[in-house]
C-alpha cells in the first residue's frame, strides 16, 4: 500500500500540475487545452507506475515479481493518482463557481458559430451535449466521468508495467 500511495500521488502531482497550470496560463484554444495534451501528460505521468512497480519488486520482493502482484500494485498506483486528480479538480471547480460546463460549453457554441455554422446547425450539434449540461453538475455522475477520463490511461500503463517487469532480467535488481 506504501508504494501505491507514494507513487500514485507522485503520478497524480505531476497530472494537476502540469495540466492545472497549463490550462489556466493558456487560452481555451491552445495547445494546453487539447485533449491529446491532456492524456500524453497523464500516459507520461504514470511513468511512476512503472517506477513504484520496479521497486516494489526489487525491494518487496527480491527482484521478482509475478504477473498478478505487479499490475494489482500497477492498479493500486493508479488508483491514488486519479483519487488524487478528482480532489483537486474538484476544488478547482468548487473555486471557479462550478462554470466550466457552462464554460465549456458556450466555447463550443462559439466554436461552431466561427466555422460558419447556421443556428441550427449549432443547435443541433449543441443537443448532443445537453446529457452533459443537465447531468454534470450532480457529483455522482461528474466523480465518475472525471475518474474514467484518467483510469483507462493507468489500467494501460499497469498492464504495460507488470507484463515488463515480471521478467527479472529487465532492468534487474541492483545488489
Amino acid at each position: 500500500m506504501r508504494y501505491a500511495l507514494i507513487y500514485g500521488t507522485l503520478a497524480g502531482l505531476v497530472i494537476i500540475s502540469v495540466m492545472m497550470t497549463g490550462i489556466l496560463a493558456a487560452d481555451r484554444n491552445g495547445v494546453f487545452a487539447s485533449m491529446w495534451f491532456g492524456y500524453s501528460v497523464m500516459l507520461v505521468a504514470m511513468t511512476f507506475m512503472f517506477v513504484g512497480v520496479k521497486r516494489y519488486r526489487d525491494i518487496e520482493h527480491g527482484g521478482i515479481i509475478r504477473f498478478k502482484p505487479a499490475f494489482l500494485m500497477g492498479l493500486g498506483i493508479a488508483a491514488v493518482a486519479a483519487l488524487a486528480y478528482i480532489l483537486v479538480w474538484e476544488t478547482y471547480l468548487a473555486a471557479s463557481g462550478y462554470r466550466f460546463m457552462d464554460d465549456y460549453l458556450a466555447g463550443i457554441a462559439s466554436d461552431l458559430q466561427a466555422q460558419g455554422k447556421s443556428e441550427a446547425e449549432v443547435a443541433r450539434e449543441m443537443a448532443g451535449y445537453e446529457w452533459m449540461r443537465v447531468n454534470y453538475p450532480n457529483p455522482l455522475i461528474r466523480i465518475p466521468v472525471t475518474f474514467l477520463e484518467i483510469f483507462p490511461i493507468g489500467l494501460l500503463a499497469a498492464l504495460v508495467s507488470a507484463g515488463l517487469l515480471r521478467n527479472p532480467k529487465l532492468l534487474p535488481a541492483r545488489r
